[in-house]
């Protein structure tokens, strides 16, 4: 039994050298196809490392009416679903892009909402590790 030199989970069934002829696939060529349809349906996600001096920390929502209680969730948890939210608009920009009845103006005045979005996120920059990782407007 072999395995994938990139991927250990993946067993070769068959080589050009023993698989008796035909057209042969090249597995790298595979592999792009494959890492392409799943980013594109946004089925394949990056790790995003929340910076070192947040983590085990937790983000405290205090009420301004006296007698309410405050609300207390790990940093861990908010900064997950900042990630999904972002995860989300570049499926949602990629979709735009790539529909087939939008006109190129009618994707031009939506890419500029998912902008502005990505703007108003650039507030959470700051839990992020990785700047390549933080919102951009641009």
């Amino acid at each position: 039994m072999s395995f994938a030199k990139n991927n250990e989970e993946i067993e070769i069934i068959s080589t050009p050298e023993n698989s008796g002829g035909g057209s042969s696939v090249d597995l790298k060529a595979v592999e792009e196809m494959i890492t392409y349809v799943l980013d594109k349906y946004a089925s394949l996600s990056k790790v995003v490392e929340l910076g070192e001096s947040w983590e085990g920390g937790e983000m405290t929502l205090t009420p301004g009416k006296e007698g309410l209680q405050s609300k207390s969730i790990p940093i861990e948890t908010f900064f997950h679903k900042i990630v999904m939210a972002r995860d989300r608009l570049r499926v949602l920009e990629q979709n735009i892009n790539s529909h087939p009845k939008l006109t190129d103006e009618e994707k031009v005045n939506l890419q500029k909402y998912i902008s502005r979005i990505y703007g108003s996120f650039t507030t959470f920059n700051i839990l992020f590790k990785n700047k390549e990782d933080q919102f951009s407007s641009k």
